[in-house]
């Protein structure tokens, strides 16, 4: 397995003066908000119905559950009509007739019928939430799936503050909408119609007067409805790009502190955090309108019923507990309108964090090739020589801004080449190349004679170790650590591993040793003490290639000293590139790379490069100008 920490991603940066990966539109920029890009124009939901069928389809894998959900809204709903039918019927027979006895029967059993439509509910909810945190559990696990199959490129212009809004927040504004909605439009939806049935049955006159309001209804709700969507796509939008600039601002405190910009940052903070609740305000506002408007109809409907009803029970042309019992169903009419109208506004909301996260999902996967996967039968090689050739490769993050123009070179098994140059001349760009974190736009890359375009990406990342500048560990302890490149590896081979790279006895002197818990970014470590572990698990991963960013600048000058020793054992019998900034680290290269402007522009050992008294020269001398 390869040890690819950041697979560059940081160093890149370092790189990319010659041309940034753009952002893809309608997300945020490199490095999230406040970097001084352009503004993140608003967003709205594109495709409702398309969204809303994504999310349909998560729910159905679920079937048993929606229909016992399904069984128990049509009990609640049954039992909610059946009640004015009973009430009407109790007015009729038994109030006007004076029937004590049998009125309070009736009484008792309304009772039950209530108390069994509450446990109805109850159940219905019940039921619904597991379904929706089992559906959450798999929209969720998705999300995460494709973020692992996305290209580095992907990651290199995002803001991860973006990307964590879209895998919690999104996801949790999903969940909530659909534990809130689902049940009530289903008991929406039968109430609607069975209360429309049971109306036209008791009087048509009367409701042809209920109906009189849908109209106003409809119009109303759906000049609401389009305004909030806006607003509610806005409000997770802003809410994304707050979260990128926590996660920026807290992870970069130090730097913050050290220029004093704690008042800038808090300023910027404000700026983002009242455009945030400005669009909150505003989609809650909005969407609030629906209430006052639906019970001003409501409550129209129902005053026009109850004057028509009486006029018509004093004309002898109904019976009072039949208007009793229609002004009842008019309410449970009038209510499923009104509850669809609420649940449409919320629905905009959780269609504006599903489309955020099936955003991401619908992102090509690195592993893509034109339009689909790669085929079964791709090469997947187990064992290397390592012998690895550059020929004519030409590669820019921008077409217009080139990085490397046709470079040339062979790596032959064993060899250890150095790349120097100055900041910016593609020296990270090679080794992301060899990766295939980016791929070339001219010229191929053969390793053992093979171009690596048509290698398995995952066999091809196992053949080779990386140990970057930037060191990262992870949540976990140290064992875990430096087992991240071999799971299978033993307890010896890691300690092994953590000898060869002089990390053995600072980890013995800590207080549970390999076991001790790491702190978040390994902050319980110092610079020095993280890039041994990124050393040792480089070492334990025995990649027939290694490549070194530079892996000892973050060491004292004595711990250096050994970690060379070390690293050329690693080399021994290994094709190893070298980034190096400071040259008398490999002034035993086989072959060192002289890069500038993207260009090769010399190669030779060390020796014949201070002979020909080029760069590379200039460059040596330069750094022992002193």
């Amino acid at each position: 397995m390869s040890v690819n920490e950041n697979g560059g991603a940081n160093r890149a940066g370092a790189e990319r003066d010659h041309g940034r990966p753009q952002a893809i539109p309608g997300l945020p920029g490199p490095g999230g908000p406040g970097r001084g890009g352009a503004p993140v124009p608003k967003v709205r939901a594109r495709n409702t119905g398309a969204t809303v069928r994504r999310l349909w389809g998560y729910l159905a894998r679920q079937r048993g559950g929606l229909g016992l959900v399904y069984a128990l809204t049509l009990c609640a709903a049954g039992v909610a009509l059946f009640s004015p039918y009973l009430l009407g019927t109790a007015i009729d027979k038994y109030v006007l007739a004076g029937d004590l006895n049998d009125l309070l029967r009736l009484c008792a059993f309304l009772l039950v019928l209530y108390f069994a439509g509450s446990v109805f509910t109850w159940l219905q909810t019940y039921v619904m939430t597991g379904i929706t945190g089992r559906m959450v559990k798999s929209l969720r696990s998705d999300l995460f799936d494709r973020y692992q199959l996305l290209p580095l490129s992907f990651f290199d212009r995002q803001s991860k503050g973006d990307l964590m809004s879209r895998t919690t927040n999104d996801i949790e504004n999903v969940a909530n909408t659909l534990n809130q909605t689902v049940t009530q439009l289903l008991t929406s939806l039968i109430t609607l119609g069975g209360s429309l049935f049971l109306m036209l049955r008791l009087n048509l006159p009367l409701t042809a007067v209920s109906l009189i309001t849908i109209p106003l209804v409809l119009l109303a709700t759906r000049s609401i409805a389009r305004l909030s969507r806006t607003y509610f796509a806005g409000q997770q939008k802003k809410l994304g790009e707050l979260n990128g600039l926590i996660e920026e601002t807290v992870g970069g405190q130090k730097v913050v502190q050290i220029f004093r910009r704690e008042r800038e940052s808090a300023a910027q903070f404000q700026a983002v955090n009242g455009q945030l609740t400005t669009q909150a305000i505003k989609a809650q506002i909005v969407s609030g309108l629906v209430g006052p408007f639906m019970n001003l109809f409501n409550n129209l409907g129902f005053a026009l019923i109850a004057a028509i009803g009486g006029w018509m029970v004093y004309r002898d042309w109904t019976t009072l507990g039949v208007v009793v019992a229609f002004l009842n169903y008019s309410r449970q009419f009038g209510r499923p309108i009104a509850d669809l109208a609420n649940q449409y506004n919320l629905i905009q909301s959780g269609v504006a964090g599903a489309e955020r996260v099936f955003e991401m999902i619908d992102m090509e996967s690195e592993y893509a090739q034109r339009g689909g996967e790669l085929p079964p039968d791709t090469n997947k090689p187990r064992h290397t020589r390592g012998h690895v050739s550059f020929e004519g490769v030409s590669f820019s993050y921008r077409p217009d801004t080139p990085v490397l123009t046709d470079v040339t070179f062979e790596a032959k098994p064993g060899q250890m080449i150095a790349l120097v140059g100055p900041t910016g001349a593609g020296k990270t760009s090679i080794v992301n190349l060899v990766n295939r974190f980016y791929e070339t736009n001219a010229g191929t890359i053969r390793i053992d004679g093979t171009d690596i375009r048509t290698l398995d990406k995952d066999a091809l990342r196992g053949l080779i170790g990386m140990v970057l500048q930037d060191s990262y560990v992870f949540s976990g302890t140290i064992r875990d650590n430096i087992r991240y490149g071999k799971l299978d590896a033993t307890d010896e081979q890691i300690r092994e591993a953590a000898r060869l790279a002089n990390a053995d006895s600072f980890i013995a002197r800590l207080p549970h040793g390999y076991d001790t818990a790491l702190a978040p970014e390994g902050s319980n470590l110092s610079q020095g003490q993280r890039q041994l572990l990124t050393i040792a698990r480089a070492i334990l991963a025995d990649p027939a290639i290694l490549i070194l960013d530079e892996a000892t600048s973050s060491i004292d000058t004595r711990t250096e000293m050994h970690i060379q020793e070390a690293m050329r054992r690693l080399m021994k019998d290994r094709t190893s590139l070298v980034i190096a900034h400071r040259l008398s680290t490999i002034r035993d290269a086989d072959t060192i790379l002289v890069l500038n402007g993207g260009r090769l522009i010399e190669r030779g050992t060390h020796a014949e490069l201070m002979a020909a008294g080029g760069f590379y020269a200039q460059l040596h001398a330069s750094q022992y100008a002193g």
